[in-house]
């Protein structure tokens, strides 16, 4: 894997957790999605989650500037079928900032991920692909699957 010149990647850090959701919040505005930080509360999330390594995340900078990111859960998961190790991991919060598009950032943001997980002994990674991102994951190997989903209203 190699970057473009003048990119480095680093390791994210609970100090990083505003700028995480931050990207996280313009990865969603990019996609049409009305989102709101205030609302969300990602940051203590995140941060919390890097502090206990249960979230794993990937900084490009470009003259000390954030330019993209990416994260990676790790999940607790059954053993199942498709495999019998209790681990899979998740891939979310892929950004990359507009005017450093086409790079390839994504590209290897994504790689590290999964060089990650595969480092972890970790067979299976899922994610959920916006059309934009789509086209990236189906070159890298992913397949769609028959997930579904219903959102329930509020507790009692």
């Amino acid at each position: 894997m190699s970057w473009p010149d003048g990119y480095v990647l680093r390791p994210a850090t609970p100090a990083d957790a505003a700028l995480i959701a931050a990207q996280r919040e313009a990865m969603f505005a990019d996609m049409g999605v009305e989102y709101s930080e205030d609302t969300a509360q990602f940051a203590p999330w995140v941060e919390a989650r890097l502090s206990a390594g249960t979230y794993l995340g990937w900084i490009v900078e470009h003259g000390e500037v954030a330019v993209a990111g990416a994260g990676l859960m790790i999940l607790d998961w059954p053993p199942h079928f498709i495999d019998p190790q209790p681990l899979r991991s998740y891939l979310l919060n892929v950004y990359t900032h507009p005017q450093h598009r086409g790079r390839g950032l994504a590209r290897v943001l994504t790689q590290t991920a999964l060089q990650e997980t595969q480092r972890r002994g970790i067979r299976i990674m899922s994610l959920h692909a916006s059309e934009f991102g789509r086209p990236l994951y189906e070159k890298l190997g992913f397949a769609a699957t028959n997930e579904m989903r219903i959102v329930l209203e509020g507790g009692e």
